[in-house]
């Protein structure tokens, strides 16, 4: 028998590790069609993450013993994103952040609704699926109390803001049932068998009733009771056992580079102010010249404020739309899967951002979702163009879909986006400006909204480090962010109180944005006339989600290979 190769060993090691991930975050399979030998959706408790530390040493061990030297640019990619992976599991336990998970906003509101609106019910089997794993999420509840009480054995307090943030978004979950998500799959299937599908609805009813709603109410009990209890008016995550550790370890986990806070909040600095200059251009174009806090006054009056949340989401439809009809000339390869627009639930929406994007399941069984606030005051239309193009296509939607159809990459790298957010996001802010070239942006007020946009990601750099490193108050922190940006009162508001509650995920926008614009510069001074925004974006898009040097290292590769193309080479591919 021939020995394997290194190729054939990381293929195995690569093909281990996806179904490892698929035991250990069941949601994770859930999303890319996979079955799951139970109907648990998600592993919380300290044992399980205790569990996670250990095999991903093992692997780890195992990956060290792969040569990487004659691998293919692809292949390299994997090995390094397995290492990056197994590393950052281990980094991220022995700064025990399992022991201080993030609650709000990303947190078990968020993703025990992110279930039921993901959930697709296409006959009799799948809606007793869909019900089976509804009755696990007040286990999932369990396990998250078991880990926040060794957390708080171990002297950590959570800012008293971020509890009451929490409690909140949970208590929306407890109303009528028939205004809450849960039964939602079972009412919009269209599956033939409607006798199975009454007989599931009555299940998940009486499940909501007697085991998720009591659940999720002694949930919010235990924060606002027992976790409460010496809870923190300061809100630094840093200010906590381990703290500084725990904040370094999130800018690298999700930065996925070696900036230090320090850095991170510097390069914020500079590009606020590289942006207030381009700001004050488009500024004096509205007729504002030398008065950019007249203009921020303007654009903060009723103007641009739609009259209902009915009115928003219409307008965000048709925007996609037109959206939609300039892809082909930017982008050779699209999904094979639609995309639709839905407002949030009121309820839900006070405490979430303006917009959001919940891609496709990987089977294709729904379409991805953008979903937009449900107060139209908090999503000014001078900002529409630019939270389209990042949601939906070409931003995280259309990313997303493409990289489940990449066929050739690993499982691991198809179905984990997720978890590359500095990837994700900076392609979605890239997106954002590449409306200039589609000529999406008519308007001085729409380029203002680019810009604006572009600034509350830079802005983010600043105030994420400020609260997080250097000891910023919150409302210090407000008001750097308000006098920076045109934005109402209450989305600044809430903006800092997600950046409190998240530590470390605002800093991958515009690091990603900047990571990705430089790799674009050098692609265009290296192939000069010959650059072809189609087949840069393909390249990027066939990279998958990745770490920023990964990216780099792919996009290098694929310059590498572009630039000793010969005519003919060129023409066959433009005729192919």
């Amino acid at each position: 028998m021939n020995a394997s190769t290194p190729a054939d060993t990381l293929a195995d090691l690569a093909a281990r590790y996806w179904r490892f991930l698929c035991h250990e975050l069941p949601m994770t399979a859930v999303m890319a069609g996979e079955a799951t030998a139970d109907a648990v959706l998600y592993r919380e408790s300290p044992a399980d993450y205790d569990r996670r530390y250990r095999v991903a040493g093992e692997m780890l061990a195992e990956l060290n013993g792969i040569a990487s030297s004659a691998l293919t640019a692809q292949d390299r990619a994997t090995h390094q994103l397995l290492r990056y992976e197994l590393e950052n599991t281990r980094r991220l336990h022995e700064v025990a952040a399992h022991h201080r998970p993030v609650l709000f906003p990303a947190g078990p509101a968020y993703s025990t609704a992110y279930f039921a609106n993901s959930a697709t019910v296409t006959d009799g089997g799948s809606a007793e699926r869909y019900v089976d794993r509804l009755a696990t999420l007040p286990a999932y509840l369990d396990d998250l109390q078991d880990a926040l009480r060794a957390g708080q054995a171990m002297g950590m307090r959570y800012p008293r803001l971020v509890l009451e943030c929490t409690v909140g978004s949970l208590r929306a979950l407890t109303g009528p049932v028939d205004a809450q998500p849960w039964l939602k799959p079972l009412e919009r299937s269209v599956a033939a068998d409607k006798e199975a599908i009454r007989r599931q609805t009555d299940r998940a009813r009486a499940c909501v009733a007697s085991e998720l709603t009591p659940a999720i109410d002694a949930f919010s009990r235990f924060l606002e009771g027992p976790l409460a209890d010496g809870a923190r008016d300061t809100v630094a995550c840093s200010d906590a056992p381990q703290g500084r550790e725990f904040y370094c370890a999130l800018v690298r986990h999700f930065t996925t580079t070696a900036l230090s806070p320090d850095e991170v909040h510097e390069l914020g600095r500079s590009e606020v102010e590289r942006l207030e200059g381009e700001i004050a251009a488009v500024a004096a174009e509205a007729g504002y010249a030398g008065d950019l806090a007249a203009y921020r006054h303007f654009l903060s009056s009723d103007t641009f404020i739609l009259p209902s949340k009915e009115a928003l989401r219409e307008q965000i439809e048709i925007l996609s739309k037109r959206i939609d009809a300039r892809i082909p000339a930017f982008f050779g390869r699209i999904p094979r899967i639609t995309y639709g627009v839905d407002t949030i639930p009121e309820a839900v929406a006070v405490r979430m951002p303006p917009a959001y994007a919940q891609p496709n399941p990987a089977d294709r069984s729904a379409p991805g979702i953008h979903w937009i606030t449900s107060f139209p005051n908090r999503c000014p239309s001078y900002l529409h163009v630019s939270l389209a193009l990042h949601e939906a296509w070409p931003g995280h939607l259309m990313h997303i879909a493409l990289i489940q159809e990449a066929d050739g990459l690993p499982a691991f790298r198809r179905h984990g986006a997720l978890r590359y957010l500095a990837c994700l996001e900076g392609w979605a802010v890239y997106c954002e400006s590449l409306g200039v070239d589609m000529g999406l942006y008519q308007t001085p007020h729409q380029r203002y909204g680019r810009l604006e946009s572009e600034t509350w990601r830079a802005v983010r750099l600043v105030v994420d480090t400020g609260i997080h490193w250097r000891g910023w108050s919150r409302q210090r922190a407000i008001d750097y962010m308000a006098s920076h940006l045109a934005l109402p009162l209450a989305t600044i508001q809430g903006e800092v109180d997600r950046y409190i509650g998240w530590p470390g995920q605002a800093l991958v926008y515009q690091i990603g944005n900047l990571h990705l614009r430089a790799i674009r510069q050098r692609a265009e001074q290296q192939l000069g006339s010959r650059f072809d925004q189609r087949a840069f974006h393909d390249a990027v898009t066939a990279a998958g989600a990745v770490t920023l040097p990964v990216l780099s290292d792919l996009m290098d590769d694929w310059l590498t290979r572009q630039s000793s193309r010969g005519p003919r080479e060129e023409a066959a591919s433009v005729r192919g």
